[in-house]
């Protein structure tokens, strides 16, 4: 309908959904990138500003961060493998910078909109905090029990995702360092893998994906493993893994990028 695009249908969609719910503070995570519908800073811009100026003017406070999707903010992607890797985080298993970064930052940014404390500093205090007491992987675990789960997912959840018949590397095809990643083009590689739908009719394979994605500035060879590949088959192992080398351009280490590139307030 060539209307996908509009800046207006997309706040009006976004926060209808929002101010129906009776929100009192909101915190909106705006990607932006080769992963997001808002590639530049500048149609980023324009939403992130529109979202939180007509939130508030309908008495929603509302504060969005501008976040980077110029390559996988987690080093997965598919739906199992997103939640395992989640719950390892909660479980302090892994050390993963840009998904504490930005999820502190966005935690953050609610505390104080909320008033529970009075600067990013202590709310950031706050929250690494909980995650380190075990508090946050506790209140998931009685989140997935409360809809029907088991009690003990977080910590057991090996045992209770299932897991794709096949898992293999897909290598580098040169050498250097990873420059860039076009970022949607992975999440094409889940879809054609069976973790998508491409028309709604679609039944997903929640054991698909992708897990061990490099990020920018890694250094690369022939032996390098650009990701793990879950599949349901050896067909459509070999088509994800031809989209995910396309996806991944290697030549010269590019500058470091924020993961946060703009705060927009009112």
């Amino acid at each position: 309908t060539a209307t996908v695009e509009s800046i207006p249908l997309i706040t009006a969609s976004i926060l209808s959904k929002k101010l129906a719910a009776g929100l009192q503070h909101l915190v909106l995570d705006v990607k932006m990138g080769s992963g997001a519908f808002m590639a530049t800073m500048e149609e980023a811009s324009g939403l992130a500003e529109s979202l939180v100026a007509v939130a508030n003017g309908a008495g929603l406070k509302t504060t969005a961060l501008i976040t980077d999707m110029d390559e996988p903010l987690a080093p997965c992607a598919g739906n199992a493998i997103e939640v395992a890797h989640a719950c390892d985080v909660l479980m302090k298993r892994t050390n993963d910078p840009r998904v504490m970064e930005i999820t502190l930052a966005l935690g953050a940014e609610l505390l104080v909109s909320a008033g529970i404390d009075a600067t990013m500093e202590n709310a950031i205090t706050r929250l690494q905090a909980t995650l380190d007491s075990g508090k946050a992987a506790e209140h998931f675990d009685r989140m997935v029990a409360l809809l029907g789960g088991p009690k003990d997912f977080v910590a057991n959840h090996d045992k209770h995702l299932t897991k794709a018949p096949i898992v293999k590397p897909v290598f580098a095809e040169s050498e250097g360092s990873v420059s860039a990643i076009r970022t949607r083009d992975l999440g094409v590689a889940v879809i054609e893998l069976g973790g998508g739908r491409r028309v709604a009719s679609d039944k997903i394979d929640h054991r698909v994906g992708l897990s061990g994605l490099l990020g920018k500035g890694v250094k690369v060879d022939r032996d390098t493993p650009l990701c793990m590949i879950h599949a349901a088959d050896e067909a459509s192992f070999e088509r994800a893994a031809a989209i995910v080398k396309a996806a991944y351009t290697i030549g010269e280490a590019p500058p470091p990028s924020p993961c946060i590139h703009q705060r927009i307030a009112p």
